[in-house]
């Protein structure tokens, strides 16, 4: 099985418009199989700055391709990487207290003023 990673193997990344695959050359397949070699799939977060780098810079000199292996369906993947887009916090705006309506009864000062 890494016989097979290591000679014809694609990195499959997850981007919001589904899977794509990445072909690699030796080397690189070499270095994601050792990147991989515990997990089948790792989050863009828990890589380290250099392997984030290296990614996007296989992503962008590579291209993608929507089928694994360029057309052949059993194409065999490295690893997954789970790119996600960057979590965006909502601001509430601090809601303000609702005011106390006047209510039909009168209030007790006011009754001992009238009495």
């Amino acid at each position: 099985m890494w016989i097979e990673k290591l000679a014809e193997g694609v990195l499959q990344v997850d981007t919001a418009i589904g899977p794509r695959y990445v072909r690699l050359n030796l080397k690189q397949r070499a270095y994601l199989m050792w990147m991989f070699r515990h997990f089948p799939s790792l989050p863009q977060q828990v890589l380290t700055p250099r392997e984030q780098r290296m990614i996007d810079r296989l992503c962008e000199e590579n291209g993608f391709a929507s089928m694994p292996g360029m057309g052949t369906p059993d194409a065999t993947v490295i690893g997954r990487i789970e790119k996600r887009l960057p979590v965006v916090e909502e601001s509430f705006s601090m809601r303000k207290p609702v005011a106390i309506s006047s209510s039909a009864v009168p209030e007790r000062g006011s009754e001992a003023a009238s009495a």
